[in-house]
């Protein structure tokens, strides 16, 4: 049986990986940089996070939410502990695309609402709902087409206030960070006049930190740069460091009845060990601190390398925005020097790679990408 393509391969196959280092079948060793989409956060491998889940197998993998799992309990206390976010209830689900559906979904029972309001550039998923309000037409079949979908210009209150008189608007969900649609980080001033205006026109503020939470970006959630309080805030990616797990953190007030969500895998006892083990870790190794250091660290450096690219971000959640296609860019530091990087359209390198990546491993990555840089935009500039 053949596979359904729909995605375009390196012709490269990893068989090991340890900390922000990755192995191939032929032996070839790569400097992780993209974490596999911001899903690696503790490092590959972890021993921590290996014993977690292979003591967890051993005892019991899965049983179904009709029991009690007491693990789910002491990931909502950790979680609790280490987000700052007390005045929250957690739903568990298996991933970035389930949390925005489940979200949506809530926000509509809650308000009795139907229209969605997202942001231009803003990606939520792929299924149903979350496709509808991500900027991408290619993705979204003529089934996921709904006038319920409204995607506004990112940054825009008065545009976000039209929309949101017309009293019919069942949330606002907006990105942490934007992550695929080229790291573009949302004004603080923006989200604190969100939050007023959806509490104004009987609104929930929806905070997807599905790429910039759990310590990517130097603070927990990506939103806690400003005061904002959020009344649901999605999450997945680096949640299970590679297992799939998305959790769906909803205020105290928003009051649950049997049935309004569900799910089969969703915080399954595999699913907990690995969240657990990820949180201990992040807590124990400072790695949202770390981020914090070695983020500010390549952006400092990046800048001093040249002037004729734009940097953005926060933490370890940084975009280089070119003034020509990275095509090139990107494989010479894959195949020439053995770095993973990530990429946003044709001119935009993603960095997420583990948020235990060193000064030492940011160097690595420093020095390749000024060689590479230089090459390339003396190319370009005789062109």
């Amino acid at each position: 049986m053949k596979l359904f393509d729909v995605y375009p391969l390196f012709d490269i196959t990893p068989v090991k990986a340890e900390a922000c280092t990755v192995w191939d079948s032929e032996g070839t060793k790569y400097l992780d940089l993209y974490g596999g989409h911001a899903v690696i956060s503790i490092g590959h491998s972890h021993p921590h996070y290996v014993r977690k889940i292979t003591n967890q197998l051993e005892n019991i993998g899965f049983y179904s939410n009709s029991v009690q799992n007491p693990l789910q309990k002491e990931l909502a206390d950790k979680l609790a502990k280490i987000s700052g976010c007390n005045d929250y209830q957690l739903f568990l689900c298996n991933s970035g695309a389930e949390a925005n559906e489940n979200a949506i979904k809530l926000a509509s029972f809650v308000t009795g609402k139907k229209k969605i309001v997202s942001y231009k550039k803003g990606f939520h998923g792929r299924t149903s709902a979350a496709v509808a309000i991500t900027d991408n037409p290619k993705i979204i079949a003529p089934v996921n087409e709904t006038k319920n979908a409204v995607i506004l210009p990112f940054n825009d209150l008065k545009e976000t206030e039209e929309e949101l008189k017309n009293k019919n608007v069942a949330a606002v969900i907006i990105e942490g960070i934007q992550g695929i649609g080229g790291i573009h980080v949302p004004n603080k001033e923006f989200l604190v006049e969100l939050k007023k205006l959806t509490k104004k026109y009987e609104a929930l503020l929806i905070l997807d930190e599905i790429q910039s939470g759990y310590g990517r970006s130097g603070k927990f959630f990506a939103f806690q740069y400003s005061d904002v309080q959020p009344d649901i805030i999605t999450m997945a990616k680096g949640m299970g460091n590679g297992f799939p797990i998305g959790g769906v953190l909803i205020m105290t007030e928003i009051e649950p009845w049997y049935g309004m969500l569900g799910t089969t895998f969703g915080g399954n006892h595999l699913a907990c060990s690995a969240g657990i083990a990820v949180l201990e870790v992040i807590e124990n190794e400072n790695l949202i601190e770390n981020a914090e250091k070695v983020g500010n660290y390549l952006m400092n450096k990046l800048a001093e390398i040249s002037n004729e690219y734009e940097i953005r971000g926060k933490g370890l959640m940084i975009g280089l925005e070119f003034k020509f296609p990275i095509k090139e860019l990107r494989q010479k530091l894959l195949f020439d020097y053995g770095i993973f990087t990530g990429v946003s359209g044709q001119n935009i390198l993603r960095l997420l790679p583990p948020l235990s990546l060193t000064i030492e491993e940011a160097d690595q990555f420093l020095n390749a990408f000024e060689e590479v840089y230089n090459d390339i935009s003396t190319q370009f500039a005789q062109d």
